[in-house]
């Protein structure tokens, strides 16, 4: 059963749908380290609280491994990325029901970022051959 993949993105996709059926705000605390890409001035204690309605961000995507969006913060646009093992909560600010997760900071696993998909502000990199050298 060790296979079983985890059952928190979609807990947590739930929760986001739920949020926005009713009206309400869905917010994450995200636990905050390398492998998440915020804003840094806005973190405190290793946290920061992430608004995912849709008035604040543009392209959520709630996957399997990550969590991505665009936001403003100060009026300047921000890519986010968070790895769903970094998600500690996510509750409806207007109330506060949600849903909190264990986390562990020493459990948490470096992982590859997701690929940059049709969103992006950039032009795609062509991809190069690439040589190695096999003995």
């Amino acid at each position: 059963m060790s296979d079983v993949p985890s059952n928190k993105p979609y807990l947590i996709r739930a929760l986001h749908q739920w949020c926005a059926d009713f009206g309400f705000t869905p917010f994450i605390a995200v636990f905050v380290d390398q492998n998440v890409e915020v804003p840094m001035e806005f973190v405190k204690k290793d946290e920061i609280v992430l608004n995912l309605s849709t008035e604040a961000c543009h392209n959520l995507q709630i996957e399997n491994d990550w969590i991505s969006f665009q936001a403003r913060f100060g009026g300047v646009p921000k890519k986010i990325l968070v790895p769903i093992s970094h998600v500690l909560a996510i509750y409806a600010r207007e109330n506060g029901q949600g849903m909190s997760f264990p986390f562990d900071p020493n459990q948490a696993k470096t992982q590859n970022r997701p690929s940059e998909q049709g969103g992006s502000d950039e032009p795609p990199k062509p991809n190069r051959p690439s040589l190695k050298i096999v003995k």
